[in-house]
């Protein structure tokens, strides 16, 4: 899903860059808020684990590449999709720059797909489910969906880019991803499950 360099023109870029820096200042005020010396380490064991995750990758036919995500764990964690824009800032920030994986121009694309996207999906779909078929259920379809819905975003996006046909990106992405989705909603489900059990201070939902 990291979409590099050269696959978006810049102006396109540019727009992009502009919704990430008006998330990124509503996300540095929301951890000033909200982030301290208990929280501001479990952000960065869970951006850990997101770059590991999303270090298997798997290439995709006319897309870009296939792997989970992260976003919607990071945003129920902490019942805040300002986690994950600031998470996947830094962490798709170090995989471009030392890896090469993804890119700086399409950066804030990338963030706004894994970030903005996947973390604002996963948290107002936990949200609107969790009351109805429960805390774990719906950590699991969130974490499906907003997999599928990043990928998608990152198929319409290259789809205006003109890199590819929308009927061409649209299947590649999504119909991938619809599996990896299910591997992330497991993965999610059992790495809240796990907080809730042993450190469920540290779990937002446990302090409503």
């Amino acid at each position: 899903m990291h979409i590099p360099d050269g696959f978006i023109p810049i102006a396109q870029c540019l727009i992009y860059y502009v919704i990430l820096i008006v998330a990124l200042y509503f996300s540095v005020k929301w951890a000033k808020s909200n982030l301290d010396e208990k929280r501001i380490p479990l952000l960065a064991v869970l951006a850990a684990g997101i770059f590991a995750i999303m270090s298997m990758n798997m290439p995709i036919p006319f897309g870009t590449s296939g792997h989970m995500v992260g976003g919607a764990l990071v945003a129920i964690v902490f019942l805040a999709p300002e986690a994950a824009v600031l998470v996947f800032t830094v962490v798709l920030l170090i995989q471009a720059l030392i890896f090469g994986d993804g890119g700086l121009t399409a950066l804030a694309a990338n963030v706004i797909n894994m970030g903005i996207i996947g973390g604002a999906v996963g948290l107002y779909t936990f949200k609107a489910l969790n009351t109805k078929i429960g805390n774990y259920p719906a950590v699991g379809i969130a974490a499906w969906l907003a997999t599928v819905l990043a990928a998608l975003a990152c198929a319409i996006e290259m789809s205006i880019a003109g890199t590819f046909p929308i009927n061409i990106g649209i299947p590649s992405m999504v119909l991938y991803h619809l599996f990896i989705g299910i591997i992330e909603a497991v993965l999610t489900v059992v790495v809240v499950a796990a907080l809730d059990k042993f450190r469920p201070d540290l779990l937002a939902w446990n302090k409503n």
